[in-house]
């Protein structure tokens, strides 16, 4: 009786993956990123943005230049590889591999000098947060312990991806920290320097989010779309707020729509 049911159900699901176009059956060199790659690249890119947090080495103690030269090679192909995957995938075959080659590695060479400047921008994060959270103890508690901080990394690591229209990995980075944090940062948003998330839970900030420089949200906080029935028709359109400069955003508030726009020095 098993058997039998379970044949039918095989052959339900392959009928469906044969019919249905979110799955690729004609190509057998072509399947999505992995997503475990993908967090290990988040993982190892965090050991060399804060060298001595995140692993075993001690940078005072080692020659630092060997160390981050070693995981910038290793997170280089890793990387590169992976976004050879999502290319060959998201066009179907249609670019040759030598071309789709050549894209990634032009794409992960220009992510790896973006480094140094995402750096300066973590370490102003992490000093908004510093100086905006009294029960802080310190930088390294902050760096160490804060899920705010972490998300605000992986999207600033997302969103150099993201504006050089890299498919899929971006989501999957931001959906990891999404699921470790409860903080939802869309890769596509632009936030400015010294961003501090106090708590954390629930935030959502949305693609076309602009967020300038020393803002502050609190739990709950929301920065989304007016809901149409356009959908699809919508994509590529300024969709979410634009936030000023010096703005703190208080828990629970919901700010909605394309074309609102919260001026500087606001307190909601």
């Amino acid at each position: 009786m098993i058997r039998e049911t379970i044949q039918n159900v095989v052959a339900n699901i392959t009928e469906t993956c044969m019919n249905e176009d979110v799955y690729v059956t004609d190509e057998e060199s072509i399947h999505l990123p992995r997503r475990g790659a993908i967090i290990g690249i988040i993982k190892d890119l965090r050991r060399v943005v804060f060298p001595g947090y995140f692993g075993d080495e001690n940078i005072s103690s080692t020659m630092p230049g060997y160390f981050l030269g070693n995981m910038l090679t290793h997170i280089y192909e890793e990387l590169k590889a992976q976004i050879e995957i999502a290319f060959l995938y998201d066009d179907k075959g249609k670019s040759s591999s030598a071309e789709v080659t050549e894209k990634a590695r032009e794409i992960c060479e220009r992510f790896i000098s973006r480094l140094p400047y995402i750096q300066k921008m973590l370490l102003m994060d992490v000093q908004a947060g510093f100086d905006g959270d009294p029960a802080a103890k310190s930088k390294e508690d902050i760096i160490f312990s804060y899920p705010g901080l972490f998300a605000i990394y992986v999207y600033r690591i997302a969103h150099e991806l993201y504006v050089q229209n890299v498919p899929f990995i971006p989501r999957i980075m931001t959906e990891y920290a999404h699921g470790k944090t409860g903080i939802d940062i869309n890769s596509g948003a632009t936030i400015g320097r010294y961003f501090f998330i106090d708590h954390g839970t629930g935030i959502v900030i949305g693609e076309t989010t602009e967020i300038g420089d020393y803002v502050k949200l609190y739990q709950g906080v929301t920065l989304g779309a007016l809901s149409t029935r356009k959908g699809q028709q919508l994509a590529g359109t300024k969709r979410h707020p634009t936030i000023g400069d010096h703005v703190t955003i208080y828990a629970n508030s919901t700010i909605l729509g394309g074309e609102t726009v919260i001026g500087c020095d606001s307190i909601i």
